[in-house]
C-alpha cells in the first residue's frame, strides 16, 4: 500500500493535452487549479481542490515560452508546499536550459543547475523527466531524479519503417545514445561528423558508415532550429539512403526548424508530445507524433505504489 495520500495530477499551461493523456492512463481526474496572469503579466496560481497529505504531480514542460513555463512550474510547487501536499513530484518531460550545463566559455553560467535550483526551493520532492540532454543533470538535484528514455514508445514505431532500417548520429555527441537505439533494433550504425560554428549553428562535413540502400533514421534528443538534423539528412540522401527519417524526443523547432524540415529530404519527422507541436508544424504532414502519456503514467503509478522505477528503463 502506499504510504503517500490519494494520487492527484495537476497540469501548468505548458502541455496540458499531455496531462490529459496521462489522467486517461491513469483512469483519474486532472485536479482542479487556476493557472492565470494578472493584469500587469504576472503568474497567478491558485490550487482548487484540497491536497493537504496528497501525493500530487504537477505536469510542466519547461519549453517555450521557457521563462513563464519555468516560473509557472515554481509557482504552482511552492502553492502545493504551503497548501500541505504530502509529497510533490515535478513532472518535467522537457527539461529547459538542459544544454547549459557546463562552462563552454569564460565569465559564462551553468543554467541547467540554477534552474535545478529553482525548483528544489520551490518545493519539490522529487523531479521525473524524458531524455535528458544531459545525464549528469540528475546531480544538480538534492533530490531523487527519474530520467525516462524515450526510446520506450518510439522503438516500437520506428520497427514498422522495415527491415533494411540503419540508425545514424547527426553528430559524434549523439553515438551512444544512437548505438543504443541500433542494438535495440539489431541493426547497423552510421554517424556524420560536423563542425559547429556558434550557437544553433553547424556543418556536416562527412559520412562514418554505409547507408547506401538503406533506411536511415536520424536519431537525436531533440530537433531545435533543425540545422543540424537537415543537413545529415540531406547528405545520406546524396549517399544513396532509400528513405530518410528524422526522430527526436523532444520537438523545440524554434526559428527556421519547420521550413527546413518541409524543405529536406526527409520523408517524415518523428517525435514525441514532450512538447507541444506549433502549429507551422501541425499544418505539416511530415510530423509524426508518439505521446509519452502511457509511459509517464506508468512512471507515476510506480512513484506512487512505492514500485520500481527502474523496470520502465529495460
Amino acid at each position: 500500500m502506499p504510504r503517500m495520500g490519494e494520487l492527484k495530477i495537476v497540469t501548468g499551461t505548458a502541455n496540458p493535452a499531455l496531462a490529459a493523456r496521462i489522467c486517461d492512463h491513469l483512469g483519474c481526474k486532472l485536479t482542479h487549479s487556476l493557472v492565470d496572469k494578472f493584469s500587469d503579466g504576472e503568474i497567478r496560481v491558485e490550487m482548487g481542490d484540497n491536497v493537504r497529505g496528497d501525493d500530487v504531480y504537477v505536469v510542466q514542460s519547461t519549453c517555450a515560452p521557457v521563462n513563464h513555463n519555468l516560473m509557472e512550474l515554481c509557482l504552482m510547487l511552492d502553492a502545493l508546499k504551503r497548501a500541505s501536499a504530502g509529497r510533490v513530484t515535478a513532472v518535467v518531460p522537457y527539461f529547459g536550459y538542459a544544454r547549459q550545463d557546463r562552462k563552454v566559455v569564460p565569465r559564462a553560467p551553468i543554467s541547467a543547475k540554477l534552474v535545478a535550483d529553482f525548483i528544489t526551493v520551490a518545493g519539490v520532492d522529487r523531479v521525473l523527466t524524458i531524455d535528458l540532454h544531459s545525464g549528469q543533470i540528475q546531480g544538480f538535484f538534492n533530490k531523487p531524479v527519474d530520467n525516462l528514455y524515450a526510446a520506450q514508445v518510439l522503438l516500437e514505431y520506428i520497427r514498422k519503417l522495415g527491415d533494411n532500417l540503419i540508425i545514424v548520429s547527426p553528430d559524434a555527441g549523439g553515438t551512444e545514445r544512437a548505438r543504443a537505439y541500433a542494438k535495440r533494433l539489431g541493426v547497423g550504425l552510421a554517424i556524420v561528423d560536423k563542425r559547429r560554428e556558434g550557437p544553433n549553428k553547424a556543418h556536416a562535413m562527412q559520412l562514418i558508415g554505409d547507408v547506401k540502400g538503406k533506411i536511415a533514421v536520424v536519431l537525436d534528443d531533440m530537433i531545435d532550429t533543425a540545422g543540424t538534423m537537415t543537413e545529415a539528412g540531406n547528405m545520406l540522401a546524396e549517399n544513396g539512403a532509400e528513405d530518410v527519417v528524422a526522430c527526436a524526443s523532444h520537438a523545440v523547432l524554434s526559428g527556421p526548424a519547420v521550413e527546413r524540415l518541409n524543405n529536406s529530404a526527409f520523408s517524415q519527422v518523428i517525435v514525441t508530445d514532450t512538447i507541444p507541436l506549433n502549429a507551422q508544424a501541425l499544418s505539416s504532414d511530415k510530423f509524426k507524433v508518439i505521446s509519452v502519456g502511457s509511459l509517464i503514467a506508468k512512471a507515476i503509478h510506480n512513484i506512487h505504489s512505492e514500485s520500481s522505477v527502474s523496470v520502465l528503463f529495460s
